[in-house]
């Protein structure tokens, strides 16, 4: 099948997830491009000050890949 006839309807999965990580790394390579809404704007800054007001209440980085992996096994 030529490339002009293809379709991403075509794809494997395989070849249909390796297109969406390509798509995300290039668009999460010019973040600037990705619009932030007010709403998401507002969340992270309750979060923030959450997390100001009660420092302990955060996980680390490694304990939370710890968690997920032991759930999912991986």
């Amino acid at each position: 099948m030529s490339p002009h006839n293809t379709s991403v309807f075509d794809l494997s999965v395989s070849e249909k997830l390796q297109l969406v990580e390509d798509l995300w790394d290039d668009i999460a390579a010019v973040s600037t491009s990705v619009p932030v809404h007010e709403w998401q704007k507002e969340g992270l800054a309750q979060r923030k000050q959450n997390f100001i007001n009660n420092p302990d209440s955060g996980r680390l980085w490694e304990e939370v890949q710890r968690r997920i992996r032991s759930r999912y096994g991986r």
